[in-house]
């Protein structure tokens, strides 16, 4: 029901949401100061802000993660004091949260994993039959087209997005809750959900979207709050024009970011690192060829890209040429300073001075059960080591170093990798591989999920480290990106490299082009 305001005769639609004063500490951490924001009635509502300023903890506070009595404030939702003591209890009311990590069980169908927990049972026996009705009914309102008996497993990052919204919308949602929900997708899966997401709206369905994408916020949101440092910065009203990317970056990192790059004076040296003809087949399906007779070149001091749609083979080339890392190799050759090597396994990559940081950074970059000083050394043991035992000085030194060398926010180099930020996870991952003086260098995916202040960080280092005499490999979605950074880029298309282009040639539309069609096979350089 509508409120009415007194003084201009209006009648006023109360909010769904609002948080009021919201605080939260960690030991040793404020990770909220008194954030306030408010979500109308079927409205998109963005949070934005650099990694560490506070947006998950703010959801979590929100979705009851961090329960009543965890942090001071008031949650006000359709006009009741809400204190929400678990997860549960905010689903209840029709809050429901798809974090960046899915949870969804990769055995299990998507019929069961929509009803998983709230199955839909006669007699004490799930009715198989009518959960998978409703099933099509939840996907056919998410543009699914899957048989709901597929396993999870067969099923591409953008599907699984859709899964998770179809079982909110199973659990009657009214406040959807997504963090990073295009993080891992292509632009084709992006806009599709972001479409589904304004559908949604139109049924009436509020959302808060979390994304470091800020042309996204500004194509969907109505409107956005930045966080800085846990504090709410100011809150802007995308019909009132208030929106555009450099007033959210300024008020994100609390300066204005001329350059999205920064500037680079390339030295680039002799080709050292070649590969040639490479064929690997698919780890499940032999059948199927993930890289094709590829063949490529980096140079020192070189930063090279890799584009190409997902599933286009970029990371399997990488994995692959990382001491076999994926699928079975069947031909190819690998040469080092003019001298051809054999790298059968990830170790004996590390010890030609090869280092790859992975795109999954929380499942193969990081124990999340260490330290930050654990995870500095952990791929470099040896330099830390006396008499076969880790020396614990030694150690703490080198952490320490990389901690503040790369500006790792953290209380100290003993707090648990996961309760950093992602920005500082890839820091800390960065570190991890720099510790062991790499001659190559891949990246994959460096910056995904994380903000432009980081990523302006990461790419600082990136540089660095070719003006050192490095060679890097960059593999990335984001094609400005790779414009920006990159000194040269190689494009493939179904597992086949189709051109390799300088920079001072290559633009968008030529990118697209190549990673879209068979052009042509590049000459390695």
């Amino acid at each position: 029901m509508s409120a009415q305001n007194p003084q201009a005769g209006i009648d006023v639609v109360p909010p769904i949401l609002e948080m009021r004063g919201i605080s939260k500490e960690f030991p040793g951490v404020k990770a909220l100061s008194d954030v306030s924001i408010s979500v109308g009635p079927g409205q998109i509502h963005a949070v934005a802000g650099e990694n560490g300023a506070g947006k998950s903890t703010l959801m979590k506070v929100l979705s009851g993660v961090h329960p009543y009595g965890s942090y001071r404030g008031d949650i006000v939702y359709e006009g009741k004091l809400q204190r929400f003591r678990g997860v549960g209890s905010s689903e209840a009311v029709g809050i429901v949260t798809i974090h960046q990590e899915f949870a969804l069980i990769p055995e299990l169908s998507i019929t069961e994993n929509i009803f998983l927990g709230s199955e839909i049972t006669r007699g004490g026996v799930i009715d198989w039959g009518e959960e998978n009705r409703r099933a099509e009914e939840l996907l056919a309102l998410v543009g699914l087209r899957e048989h709901p008996a597929t396993p999870i497993k067969h099923l591409g990052v953008g599907k699984q997005q859709l899964v998770e919204i179809a079982r909110a919308l199973h659990k009657d949602v009214k406040l959807l809750i997504l963090d990073e929900p295009t993080a891992t997708l292509n632009g084709a899966d992006s806009q599709h959900l972001l479409d589904l997401i304004l559908g949604l709206k139109d049924r009436g369905v509020s959302s808060i979207i979390i994304s470091h994408k800020l042309n996204e916020i500004e194509q969907i949101a109505d409107s956005i709050t930045i966080l800085r440092d846990g504090h709410a910065i100011e809150t802007l009203s995308v019909k009132a024009h208030e929106v555009d990317e450099d007033r959210i970056i300024r008020g994100m990192v609390g300066r204005s970011l001329q350059s999205r790059f920064p500037d680079r004076q390339p030295r680039i040296g002799e080709v050292f690192f070649e590969v040639r003809d490479w064929t690997v087949r698919h780890p499940q399906s032999p059948e199927r060829l993930v890289c094709k007779n590829e063949s490529f070149s980096v140079r020192r001091g070189e930063i090279v890209g890799l584009a190409g749609l997902m599933g286009a083979g970029r990371t399997e080339l990488a994995m692959s040429v990382f001491g076999r890392s994926y699928g079975s190799y069947v031909s190819g050759r690998i040469f080092k300073d003019g001298r051809e090597i054999v790298l059968n396994d990830a170790s004996e990559a590390i010890a030609h001075g090869i280092a790859y940081v992975s795109e999954d950074r929380t499942a193969l970059g990081l124990n999340l059960l260490d330290d930050v000083k654990e995870s500095v050394v952990s791929a470099g043991l040896g330099k830390v080591a006396r008499f076969g035992l880790v020396d614990d000085g030694e150690e703490r030194r080198a952490a320490e170093s990389y901690r503040s060398g790369l500006r790792i926010k953290t209380p100290s180099i003993d707090e648990g990798v996961s309760r950093l930020s992602g920005g500082n996870q890839q820091k800390v991952v960065l570190a991890k591989w720099m510790f062991t003086d790499p001659e190559l260098l891949i990246l994959d995916e460096p910056t995904r999920g994380i903000d432009v202040g980081a990523k302006f960080e990461i790419y600082g280092i990136i540089q660095r480290l070719a003006a050192q005499g490095s060679g890097i490999v960059l593999i990335s979605s984001e094609l400005p990106e790779l414009l920006g950074i990159c000194d040269r880029i190689y494009t493939i298309f179904e597992g086949a490299i189709t051109n390799d282009l300088a920079v001072a040639d290559a633009d968008p539309e030529t990118l697209m082009r190549s990673i879209t069609t068979t052009q042509k096979k590049a000459a390695t350089r």
